[in-house]
């Protein structure tokens, strides 16, 4: 089969217990459809390090800061198509002939479903939340994952360095681009988070930081804010 290239960017800090799951995950998709795994490590520590290069995976260093991190992998990378996970989430079973198939369609932006590990009603509400928001305004965020074609990417100005809302600033310029669609498929996160801050309490938080992102906050008072909180 003749498809195109694939590249997976991973930014990580500090998950070396976690991120080995995805990269398992990621060596069941059919043959040679993932030519590069980038994993772009902010970590003090060595250990993520070392568990990515022991999976495989093509490893560089970067500040601690997301957007970058990605902006980084971005520019290591050779394919044609880019696939952007967090590393502390896991694909479905049959991935890879759901980005296979995306990836003859036309040029498009895809993203998963989302869907958090820890149990709870609260939770399940939430995710019912996110898929309405994305159905009704496209409007999916990182933790959902994004596959896309470089092109694309190239054309609606690449990943901005940003510390926190890197997500929500590239989706707001693909939009006039492109479709924003749906994969069909859960992308799984750690719900470590979520169970610590409370499900209402950390929907809330990230409401206002994306309500104060549109009324004209810089991304760097609100990574501030984010993770002084988190």
């Amino acid at each position: 089969m003749n498809r195109p290239s694939l590249t997976v960017v991973i930014p990580a800090r500090q998950e070396a217990q976690r991120l080995p799951l995805l990269l398992a995950d990621l060596q069941q998709a059919p043959p040679d459809l993932v030519t590069e795994t980038i994993v772009v490590d902010s970590s003090p520590d060595p250990e993520t390090a070392a568990v990515a290069q022991l999976a495989g995976a093509q490893v560089v260093r970067s500040q601690a800061n997301r957007g970058l991190q990605l902006q980084v992998g971005i520019g290591a990378s050779t394919s044609r198509w880019l696939l952007l996970l967090h590393a502390d989430s896991r694909l479905p079973l049959h991935w890879g002939a759901l980005v296979e198939r995306a990836m003859t369609k036309p040029p498009a932006a895809w993203y998963f479903d989302f869907k958090v590990t820890a149990a709870g009603a609260n939770l399940r509400l939430l995710e019912f939340a996110v898929q309405w928001r994305c159905r009704i305004r496209a409007l999916p965020y990182g933790d959902q994952g994004l596959l896309l074609p470089r092109s694309l990417l190239n054309q609606a100005g690449g990943m901005r360095p940003l510390p926190l809302m890197e997500d929500l600033d590239l989706i707001q310029r693909l939009q006039p681009l492109a479709p924003i669609r749906r994969l069909g498929q859960p992308l799984t996160i750690d719900g470590r988070r979520w169970k610590r801050d409370g499900v209402l309490r950390t929907a809330q938080r990230n409401a206002a930081l994306r309500r104060d992102w549109r009324q004209g906050a810089t991304a760097e008072a609100l990574a501030q804010r984010y993770y002084r909180n988190g």
